[in-house]
């Protein structure tokens, strides 16, 4: 299942994500984890010092690979060059999938070990001096949204994304490629302002959304939550002292945080089991064609010299039956 963590700068997503992430190791769960937020700090957070962290591939600087290898031998798309971040899948392009070994993980991922087990870290990569005043950052998240569009997981498989901060998720169709976004939120008014953001532009999507309250100190910050998000709200997260010590780059052993906050953690997984076991797979993919075309129509087209909508394989699903071919085969 693909879950992200989106919510205001300096919320806590790259923290809590990062704890979810540990947690899932801990259960034994297959995880890839990815840093898709402009301050590239979730590697830091999972226990990466500062030249470890550093030395993490950017999957932006491969995108030529990255391209290559999902175009397969699908015959609707004429070359890589004319793939663009939001190119679907279609009969013969190449698959990914959690477990397996491929030239873009053994690119773009680095094992973390955890206290309890290893996960795959990948990362957007940060500005470089070339990016500075010329680029957009959406562009380097493009490499993520074409891997997610090609992913098949499965119940027990978690791609857990930490996104970037505030609105700015929405400037591309990678919001709707989760079975569950959960939004972290402090208890003040600029802590709830994203949620209504996201709410508004998540609302004709159908994305399932659920409010973490992070910082927590007492019963009325929870009561100011759920008066401004209502139903939303899921569970509330207070002052942790692992935490702290993690943030110095002194963490104690994952099993020695507190037991209220590892139950928040396993309330958090449960809620994205219930959400997965909901994924309608054919909306999934015709979202992913939505996006596409609109991309193709605003800039997409002009960009590369070709009819983009032609890349869309009408008959093709991206479902469960794809999860043991390495080629998309027909649906």
């Amino acid at each position: 299942m693909k879950i992200a963590f989106v919510g205001k700068g300096g919320s806590g997503k790259t923290t809590l994500s990062s704890l979810f992430i540990r947690h899932l190791a801990a259960n034994e769960a297959h995880v890839i984890a990815v840093d898709a937020d402009i301050n590239q700090h979730l590697g830091a957070a999972l226990g990466l010092d500062d030249t470890e962290a550093a030395a993490l591939p950017a999957m932006g600087a491969h995108l030529p690979l990255i391209k290559d290898y999902l175009r397969g031998a699908n015959p609707r798309i004429a070359s890589a060059e004319t793939m663009i971040k939001t190119t679907p899948p279609g009969e013969g392009s190449r698959l990914l999938r959690v477990r397996e070994d491929n030239p873009i993980f053994d690119a773009c991922a680095r094992t973390v070990r955890l206290d309890d087990g290893d996960i795959r870290l990948m990362a957007t990569g940060p500005f470089t001096e070339s990016d500075l005043g010329v680029a957009c950052y959406h562009s380097k998240v493009g490499a993520v949204e074409l891997c997610l569009n090609h992913l098949v997981d499965g119940p027990d498989e978690y791609v857990v994304v930490d996104m970037t901060a505030g609105s700015d998720s929405f400037a591309s169709g990678m919001f709707t490629r989760f079975d569950m976004t959960f939004l972290v939120a402090e208890p003040t008014r600029k802590g709830v302002s994203v949620y209504r953001q996201y709410k508004e532009y998540a609302r004709d999507f159908g994305v399932a959304l659920k409010v973490v309250g992070n910082k927590v100190q007492g019963p009325d910050d929870l009561e100011f939550l759920r008066a401004e998000v209502g139903d939303d709200l899921l569970i509330g997260i207070g002052h942790s002292d692992w935490v702290r010590s993690m943030e110095k780059g002194r963490p104690s052993r994952f099993e020695l945080l507190e037991a209220d906050n590892r139950m928040a953690l396993q309330t958090l997984q449960d809620t994205a089991e219930d959400s997965y076991g909901l994924r309608d797979w054919e909306r999934y993919t015709r979202q992913m064609v939505h996006f596409h075309l609109k991309n193709a129509e605003s800039w997409g087209n002009e960009k590369t010299g070709a009819d983009l909508a032609a890349q869309v394989d009408p008959a093709f699903v991206l479902d469960e039956r794809h999860a043991g071919a390495g080629v998309a085969a027909p649906a």
